[in-house]
């Protein structure tokens, strides 16, 4: 077992452990947002599938209109109509012309169209009073091409990336399967929200801001009944997880006499690592049991979601196999001090805000690691390396907190 580690050097013992999953599953599109596509995706059709119009307005024969201006407009004759869906079905000769309307496919025949704010209608004619033009015609297959890949196993499916699969003409999408992470809570004090909270206790907030994060991360949290503080409790309830692809604990990783999932995963488990150079954090434990990833988090509630963002959540992406970064980094202006810790990293809970001169960044307050507020309140972590601390006005390295800016 590996004991103080860097962030780094314990990343990559984590993900060196993580096995992509090839179970593949078909879901409709409407539920497929949010997955992370397990298949390349060719388009089955031409997008447009014909020439057609971007605008409403007439189609016609371009060299019919060259001399048309509002002192001297050009008269064509209306020979029909072309609404998107249902297209006209004959061909425009010279001097014709044949309304459309956005999305339209151009009339056989046609090469230009006039936008219906240029034209004057007057019966069977329309006048045109400036020359009709290509510009507003979309060739076919400007945006999609059939046969052409337009959307890569691992791509996290957005709803623009949905909705171009429907475009494509997938009404199924192969996603990979979420993995199932089981989320369990240790100390006799924990108590769930609801109940009556006894001297000493505390309330379970630790399993749904992780399976909150989970679910944020591509995975489907499975939230296991508390145990208390013994090491026969904890190994019974791993017993009953079921399948799982990573478990997550909350508590019994550090030294006490109460630290249950250390002194069990000593016992029986492959602990790989133990204790990380990090603040919030230090006594993070990954670890092997049965075959199953085991990530021990600290129990302060702070602690255990920074921890999980920074080693959690890039696990779950490996899973997936998904192609964007896990975190994204920021430079930002400090508004407010920020301290170092004089050994470790420091992950500092901040709030990120966007001005005319860029990022700034000012402290959530209070750093204790069992201020959750801090998380509630905060958008970012501020990264400050051992001793280095940051005054107003220096620069900063910032991870937001994922989807807020």
């Amino acid at each position: 077992m590996k004991q103080n580690l860097s962030v780094e050097e314990a990343l990559e013992m984590v993900l060196q452990e993580a096995r992509p999953r090839q179970t593949i599953e078909h879901l409709p599109l409407a539920a497929s947002y949010g997955a992370v596509l397990g298949e390349d995706l060719i388009s089955k059709v031409h997008h447009p599938s014909a020439d057609d119009t971007s605008v409403d307005g007439y189609a016609c024969l371009e060299a019919d209109t060259r001399s048309a201006s509002l002192g001297n407009p050009v008269r064509l004759r209306v020979i029909g109509q072309s609404p998107a869906g249902k297209p006209f079905s004959g061909r425009i000769g010279r001097g014709e012309a044949v309304q459309v309307f956005t999305g339209a496919p151009i009339p056989p025949g046609a090469d230009a169209v006039i936008r219906v704010e240029d034209t004057l209608r007057e019966g069977e004619f329309v006048w045109l009073m400036k020359p009709a033009s290509a510009t507003d015609i979309r060739r076919k297959g400007d945006d999609l091409v059939e046969g052409q890949t337009y959307l890569r196993k691992g791509d996290l499916l957005t709803p623009g990336r949905v909705g171009l699969a429907a475009a494509m003409g997938y009404a199924t999408l192969p996603v990979v399967k979420r993995p199932r992470v089981g989320i369990l809570s240790t100390g006799d004090e924990v108590v769930e929200p609801g109940e009556a909270l006894p001297y000493g206790g505390v309330y379970n907030s630790n399993s749904y801001s992780l399976a909150g994060l989970v679910v944020e991360a591509g995975g489907e949290p499975v939230i296991l009944p508390k145990i208390s503080d013994s090491v026969e409790g904890l190994r019974t309830q791993l017993q009953r997880a079921g399948q799982l692809d990573l478990l997550l604990t909350s508590g019994g990783v550090s030294m006490g006499e109460y630290d249950i999932v250390r002194r069990m995963l000593e016992r029986e488990g492959e602990i790989h690592f133990w204790k990380v150079r990090m603040q919030p954090g230090g006594p993070l434990l990954f670890a092997t049991w049965n075959g199953l990833p085991l990530l021990g988090l600290p129990g302060n509630p702070v602690s255990a979601m920074v921890t999980f963002l920074l080693f959690g959540r890039p696990l779950l992406f490996k899973l997936l196999g998904r192609t964007d970064p896990p975190l994204s980094r920021r430079r930002a202006i400090a508004d407010t001090p920020f301290e170092a810790n004089p050994t470790r990293r420091a992950y500092r809970r901040a709030v990120l805000r966007w001005t005319e001169e860029g990022y700034r960044v000012a402290t959530t307050g209070n750093q204790s690691s069992a201020v959750l507020r801090s998380m509630a309140v905060g958008n970012a972590l501020v990264v400050l390396e051992a001793g280095v601390s940051a005054q107003p006005g220096e620069i900063v390295e910032v991870i937001p907190f994922p989807g807020t800016t």
